[in-house]
């Protein structure tokens, strides 16, 4: 496989084929993606709700009305339907969860090391609940490195997906309850195999030269 096939192959599915499935196997790659994807300081501050019923999808898709009814039927068809949160904010004690985590999979040899890394985090963490003031925003940024890890692995697996910044995201909290449990809705990721019908599948991959993009020091 030569990822770079797989970047210029994949693109934003526009309609589904909605007789077609990913299978259990597949779609259990893309669950390990989600949990393996990268995030600053290994703060995993992401929560996924998953659809694949129809009834599911029918909740994900009361996002997806009115002014975003264009991307009802993309959420209805897509043979599965991730909504992608985020936390509202990352307490010590969740700060102290992660560690717990990193202990018990073994990456310290030493407490001094688990201490450290504790204390590493409080650091970098405390520049965004008290320097900058921007927790909400760096959260969200997580969960955008990991729709990025997931829109390539689901096109590496050769399967079609688009992610959705186009729905209600007030909606989808309450349909969900999120804001009680301390996270917010951020967008959703449709995935599943493009229609015959899909025009973007036919049109060419648009992108900036190397020169205009690229600065080499």
């Amino acid at each position: 496989m030569n990822i770079v096939d797989v970047a210029k192959a994949r693109y934003a599915t526009k309609k589904f084929d909605v007789t077609k499935r990913i299978s259990d196997d597949d779609f259990n790659q893309i669950k390990a993606l989600l949990r393996l994807s990268p995030s600053s300081i290994n703060s995993q501050p992401w929560h996924f709700i998953i659809a694949d019923s129809v009834e599911g999808k029918q909740r994900l898709a009361k996002g997806a009305e009115g002014a975003y009814a264009a991307n009802n039927p993309k959420i209805l068809d897509a043979s599965h339907v991730i909504l992608f949160c985020a936390k509202t904010e990352v307490s010590d004690a969740y700060l102290q969860e992660i560690t717990e985590q990193e202990a018990q999979d073994g990456r310290f040899s030493n407490p001094e090391g688990k201490a450290l890394a504790l204390k590493v985090r409080g650091f970098y963490t405390d520049l965004h609940r008290k320097t900058f003031d921007d927790v909400a925003c760096w959260t969200q940024k997580q969960v955008y490195l990991n729709m990025g890890t997931i829109l390539l692995g689901a096109g590496a697996l050769g399967i079609d997906a688009v992610p959705i910044e186009g729905v209600d995201l007030e909606v989808l909290n309450e349909e969900f309850d999120l804001l009680s449990k301390g996270l917010t809705a951020v967008a959703v990721v449709a995935l599943g195999y493009q229609s015959y019908e899909d025009f973007n599948a036919k049109l060419p991959k648009s992108r900036f030269a190397e020169d205009k993009v690229f600065t080499l020091l």
